[in-house]
């Protein structure tokens, strides 16, 4: 699809390969399966997608796009640029324990994929790391975080952060709520950012 609004059956496309990949894995993944997930043909996948990898790449593009747009609207929201990096945590771990499938797929499918996408899928991330660094610079401007801050470096530090506490939750076996490691992290951030 080019232009416009997306058909229902693309979403149910997307939303059908996101629960087949995380239990069955990108590679060991049939389209035959995706379809039957989505309730439509075999054929009509291929009316949205060229290949298993366009629906995976698609996919990324679309939950994280939503993702982005979650956190832009709490930034906007927020009191502060610690007010902001709390929201964010918020989110990212709220949103991805209430989708067991979604987080599946950024932490474990993710890295299993090949190089190439591996970097699309980056492009998608990248408006989520920019985000981090604008609140970063805000902070640095403020007086709220440090003036000797490397903003390039933390965050990359946070997002990374954010990732493998919730790799971890995953490798648990969800033992524990994964939205209640949200304070306990974000003091950690604070510790070394906070003037």
């Amino acid at each position: 699809m080019t232009s416009g609004k997306k058909p229902d059956k693309y979403y149910a496309i997307l939303e059908g390969a996101m629960k087949v990949f995380a239990e069955n894995g990108f590679h060991k993944s049939q389209v035959s399966r995706i379809a039957k997930e989505a309730g439509v043909a075999d054929g009509t996948i291929y009316l949205y997608f060229k290949k298993k990898e366009d629906i995976l790449t698609s996919l990324f593009q679309e939950k994280l796009g939503e993702l982005v747009e979650k956190f832009n609207l709490a930034v906007r929201e927020s009191t502060s640029p610690k007010d902001a990096l709390r929201k964010i945590c918020e989110i990212h771990f709220s949103e991805l324990e209430n989708n067991i499938h979604m987080a599946y797929l950024t932490q474990i499918e993710l890295r299993q994929s090949d190089l190439e996408l591996r970097k699309e899928i980056g492009l998608a991330l990248k408006r989520y790391i920019i985000l981090i660094e604008n609140i970063l610079e805000k902070g640095k401007n403020d007086g709220s975080f440090r003036s000797d801050l490397d903003v390039k470096l933390v965050r990359l530090l946070i997002f990374g952060g954010m990732d493998e506490v919730v790799t971890s939750w995953l490798i648990s076996g969800q033992k524990y709520s994964l939205t209640a490691q949200v304070e306990p992290t974000l003091d950690f951030f604070l510790r070394g950012i906070e003037t």
